[in-house]
Order: C-alpha cells, then sequence, then structure tokens
C-alpha cells in the first residue's frame, strides 16, 4: 500500500467539524478527495432550508460523505438550538415508556434529518443514567433501570432508521454512573458493565443499530485506559462479546478526557488501534490543520507499523458501509412534530394546587448548560404568555437577590423553575427560602426530577427542559 492510499484511507476514518453555515473550502476539497464526513453543530444551523442546501453541496463532492449531527431531541438539539426542541428528550419518553410513541418521535425527527441531506445521527444516549448527579447524561437518559432504557433504545433506532438515517447509540459502554463530565474531566466508572450497562446497547445491536459511540470513561473492570482507547472495549467487547458488526465512532477526541491525557493525535491513532472506525473532532478545534494532523498522525502510525494496514482499511471499509446503507433508504415520511408535543404533554406529572391566575411571576433559575446541550432556550414563561398570561417573568442566578424577587411576586401567583434541583446547593437553598416566605409557590422541575423539597406541595415535572415541555407545564398551570 503506498503512503499516498494510506493517508486517503486515513482521511475517511475522519470526522471533523467546521465554522460557519457553508462548508468552507477546505472542506469541499476534502470531501471531494474522499473525506470519511463532516459532523455538524448549533453552529453550521441557520434554517432547514439552509442545511438542506448545504448537505446537497457537499453531496455533490462526495456522494459517500457521510453527515453527521448530534439531533437528541430533549435539551440537545442541533436543528432547533436557537427556539428549543418540538421533541422532549429520553427522559421524557422514558417516564411515558410507550413503545410506539419512542418510536413515532424518532421517525419524525429522522424524517427531518433525512429531508435535511442528514446521514448519521449521534444518538440516542443509551446509558443507564444509574448516578442521579451525573453531570453530562441526566436527562439525556431515557431511565434509570437498564430494562426500561433497554426497551426504550430499540424503539428509538427502529424509528430514527425507519425514516433512513442511521442511528449512533452512545456512550459505549456506559457513561450513565459516572460523577464527571467527560468533556472536562476523565471519569472512572467502578460498576461492572456487565450489571446492567451493556443491556441497552444489546437491545439497540438487536435492533440493528448501524453505529455505535464510544465513552471517554475508564471501566477498572475491564481496562485501565479509556474506553475510546481500549481495544479491550471497542474489539474484546463491543465486537467480539456483543457482536457488533457495524460502525464504531468515537466521542470529540478533544474532549479533555482525551486531549489532557494522551494527547488529541495519540488519542486518534490509539482509537482506531482500539477499534474505533469513525473519528470525531471538530467541536472545539474546527480547521483544515487539526483534519491534516489526524490524517498525518495515522498514515505515520501506519509508517511505523503501530497500525495495521489491514486495520485501517477496515475502519473505512465500514465507514463506506454505513454511506452505502443510507444511499439505499426510501426516504418517503415526513416529520409531524405534534407527536412531540403530544408525548411531552403525556410526560408532565403534577401535584398539588398548580393553577395560576392571569398574572403570574414566573421565576427561572438559571445555571451553566453542559457542554453536551449548549445555550438553548428554555422554561415556561414564554409558553404561558403565548396562552395569554400576563407574565412577570424575572431570572435568578447565584448573586441574585431572592427578597427583591419575592418582593416583586407579591400579589401574584409564583411559579419557581429549576434545572436539576439535586446538581446545585445555592438553588436548593434559595428554593427553600422562597418556599418559607411563599408556601403556595409552584416549583416546576424541567431537569431530573431527583429532589421535591418537603416544601413545596404544588409541584410540576416535565422530564426534560425541550421546548414543547415547557408548552405542556404551562398548559397544565394555565389549566389548559
Amino acid at each position: 500500500m503506498t503512503m499516498d492510499s494510506i493517508e486517503r484511507l486515513a482521511d475517511r476514518c475522519l470526522l471533523p467539524g467546521f465554522v460557519g453555515t457553508q462548508p468552507p473550502d477546505w472542506v469541499l476539497r476534502r470531501a471531494a478527495a474522499g473525506l470519511g464526513g463532516v459532523c455538524l453543530y448549533a453552529r453550521n444551523v441557520r434554517s432547514t432550508s439552509q442545511l438542506r442546501a448545504m448537505s446537497e453541496r457537499l453531496h455533490i463532492e462526495n456522494a459517500g460523505l457521510v453527515i453527521a449531527i448530534d439531533e437528541e431531541g430533549g435539551d440537545v438539539t442541533r436543528l432547533e438550538a436557537a427556539t428549543g426542541s418540538s421533541y422532549p428528550g429520553n427522559l421524557a419518553l422514558g417516564a411515558v415508556d410507550d413503545f410506539e410513541l419512542t418510536r413515532a418521535v424518532a421517525g419524525s425527527i429522522g424524517a427531518e434529518l433525512a429531508a435535511a441531506g442528514i446521514d448519521l445521527d449521534l444518538a440516542p444516549v443509551a446509558d443507564v443514567n444509574s448516578n442521579p448527579i451525573n453531570p453530562v447524561i441526566g436527562v439525556r437518559a431515557f431511565g434509570a433501570e437498564p430494562g426500561l432504557v433497554a426497551r426504550q433504545t430499540a424503539a428509538w433506532v427502529e424509528g430514527l432508521q425507519g425514516a433512513g438515517v442511521a442511528a449512533c447509540v452512545k456512550h459505549f459502554p456506559g457513561h450513565g454512573a459516572t460523577s464527571l463530565d467527560s468533556h472536562l474531566a476523565l471519569p472512572v466508572v467502578d460498576e461492572d458493565p456487565h450489571q446492567g450497562a451493556l443491556e441497552p446497547f444489546s437491545a439497540a445491536i438487536a435492533a440493528g443499530v448501524r453505529a455505535v459511540m464510544s465513552a471517554h470513561i475508564v471501566v477498572p473492570t475491564i481496562d485501565a485506559v479509556p474506553g475510546t482507547i481500549s481495544p479491550k472495549v471497542m474489539t474484546s467487547l463491543l465486537r467480539r462479546e456483543l457482536g457488533f458488526q457495524g460502525l464504531a465512532v468515537s466521542d470529540g477526541l478533544e474532549m479533555r478526557a482525551i486531549a489532557d491525557g494522551v494527547g488529541i493525535a495519540e488519542g486518534t491513532v490509539l482509537a482506531l488501534t482500539a477499534g474505533c472506525d469513525l473519528l470525531c473532532i471538530g467541536g472545539g478545534l474546527a480547521g483544515e490543520d487539526i483534519a491534516i494532523a489526524l490524517r498525518d498522525a495515522i498514515a505515520a502510525a501506519v509508517k511505523a507499523g503501530r497500525v495495521s494496514e489491514e486495520r485501517l482499511a477496515e475502519a473505512a471499509a465500514r465507514v463506506d458501509a454505513l454511506a452505502e446503507w443510507r444511499t439505499k433508504q426510501v426516504v418517503a415520511a415526513v416529520g409531524d412534530r405534534a407527536v412531540g408535543l403530544a408525548a411531552a404533554r403525556r410526560a408532565v406529572r403534577a401535584e398539588g394546587r398548580v393553577r395560576v391566575d392571569r398574572n403570574p411571576a414566573v421565576v427561572q433559575l438559571t445555571s451553566t448548560p453542559s457542554q453536551a446541550a449548549g445555550v438553548v432556550p428554555w422554561g415556561v414563561a414564554g409558553p404561558m404568555a403565548e396562552l395569554g398570561a400576563r407574565v412577570h417573568a424575572m431570572e435568578l442566578d447565584e448573586q441574585a437577590n431572592l427578597d427583591a424577587i419575592i418582593a416583586a411576586a407579591v400579589g401574584h401567583s409564583l411559579v419557581l423553575v429549576v434545572r436539576n434541583l439535586h446538581r446545585h446547593p445555592w438553588m436548593a437553598a434559595d428554593i427553600e427560602a422562597a418556599l418559607a416566605q411563599r408556601p403556595d409557590a409552584i416549583l416546576v422541575e424541567m431537569g431530573l426530577p431527583a429532589c421535591r423539597p418537603a416544601a413545596a406541595a404544588a409541584y410540576v415535572a416535565t422530564y426534560g427542559a425541550a421546548r414543547v415541555c415547557g408548552i405542556a407545564a404551562a398548559e397544565v398551570l394555565m389549566g389548559r
């Protein structure tokens, strides 16, 4: 195999990102030369028509280019990052636990993605959220019980792929038991994945999932290195034990769990050696320089005998196989966002006196969003206003004056809106103080409902902060 052909195969295994709503010249040039794919983010999406035109332009250069995106619905949306998602996320679907409903929601998301020219959706999350304080999974998981997560994962995979878009379950072998975010650090999972975390991945494989994404986590019962760069995880466990034959995708290689350890270039080589086929980069590093550096690192590793030519060719062939599968799909379904709102309505749980007057004060307690979700609008104030309420909306962060905000709400129904109350001590303290002054206040939890204060007599849980979850909660609050 010549060095030129090795470089072409290395390029075929790369999934870089880029900045802007039009593909830059280097992406078009590399796509025409055989690049594996591109990963799109919210920064690349302005509208459905723009996204469709961009995908068409990329596919003109290379019909086998794999265009990927993180569209989970719920809190993690790229298509609707500007407004919030029209579909509830996994936790809400898990709360309803209706196989056909989940398949319909995923099918509608898939139809929208297919119409926009997307080939691979880096979803669904198949992690079992067994640790409530998990900072990066939470509402992105279907729940904390392996059997529920398994059947919901299978439903989501079937719905998405039935619409002609490849699904990619993540984060193998299970990120749900962690207490750290692998964007920022290297999490360690002490529990053996065989105790439940693998069950949803097995169900996804049985459902025919086309791709699996690795997790940057250490599982000491299996190996001492992160799963993404562990042959014991990505080959022995995923391929041999679970029998997966599809495309293995790495999580973002610039995430600090890898970048701060072995480094990005070395991490790329080790991920390929371990069994990852499509190597994701570009969430933060999104220029041609990083794509060149990773291609050259792979080529140098092959030349030095660290990566076999057979392994490189196998990985590139798996990218080809996914692209070929996508070209054979008949895209006939049409997205139906009404199913998203219907699902969100079914997920809402309300207890106590949760009706408001016509002039409610709505106080939203805010914290820094996870890197996975990014900044996406959420809450109930906007939806309540759209339903006709004259809302006095306020935001409260860690530095805000709670007493002044409570004083401003005198004479009005008071709605306190939180997301993941259990993870923010300052927020819990402020809610406790607010409820002491206003025991009639309604607490709306739009994250994981793991902590309901004893004083919260009126309580609404939406199981996620998608736009439709806010609408569903607003309808409950206004008696619609």
